[in-house]
């Protein structure tokens, strides 16, 4: 459910954590932690973080964003899985947005489309989805990603709920794309 200041301070309490501070609590457990099971426990708590709007003004207060960013460029998959989860979940948000663009996220994002993660492929499509505009549409449709989200599109044997969310894609931004029979053949 999302978040708003009255929900907050009842949910908090008297002598609860401001979000704010806790926020920032979990920004610098994970920045001083050595340990990746840490980590990874702290960037999937911020990533679940980063799905309610209450939340936007803090992460990008916090540079989260760029956190999440850091970890998509890490060895480590899980690291990967849930620093996109993160960017997917805030992404819907335009500021949210513009602040991975701006700090190159999208030919990161791209590169999570080839993850043998799942996970992290159906975050990187719902993240793009979203990031996807006039101003660097360019930059993410071209013609090898469409060739992956097609090839998505067109595998509802592995995933209906995948496949239709390529499907959305395709619909939104390259408009009267269809998947190609020939894929669809393929995958039977």
């Amino acid at each position: 459910m999302f978040t708003n200041n009255q929900r907050q301070e009842e949910r908090t309490g008297k002598y609860g954590t401001p979000r704010l501070q806790y926020l920032q609590e979990l920004v610098s457990q994970f920045q001083n932690s050595t340990d990746e099971e840490q980590k990874e426990k702290i960037v999937a708590n911020l990533a679940n973080f980063a799905y309610d709007p209450y939340n936007y003004t803090f992460l990008r207060q916090l540079n989260v964003l760029e956190l999440f960013l850091d970890c998509i460029t890490e060895p480590n998959e899980k690291l990967v899985e849930f620093g996109v989860g993160g960017i997917c979940n805030s992404c819907v948000d335009p500021e949210n947005a513009a602040v991975v663009t701006r700090f190159d996220g999208i030919p990161l994002i791209v590169q999570c489309l080839s993850s043998p993660v799942r996970n992290t492929e159906n975050y990187a499509l719902g993240a793009l989805y979203y990031l996807c505009n006039s101003s660097n549409m360019e930059e993410i449709l071209k013609p090898e990603v469409i060739d992956v989200i097609e090839r998505y599109a067109a595998a509802e044997a592995v995933s209906v709920s995948f496949s239709n969310l390529a499907k959305a894609f395709l619909d939104k931004h390259v408009p009267g794309n269809k998947v190609p029979v020939y894929l669809c053949l393929a995958q039977s």
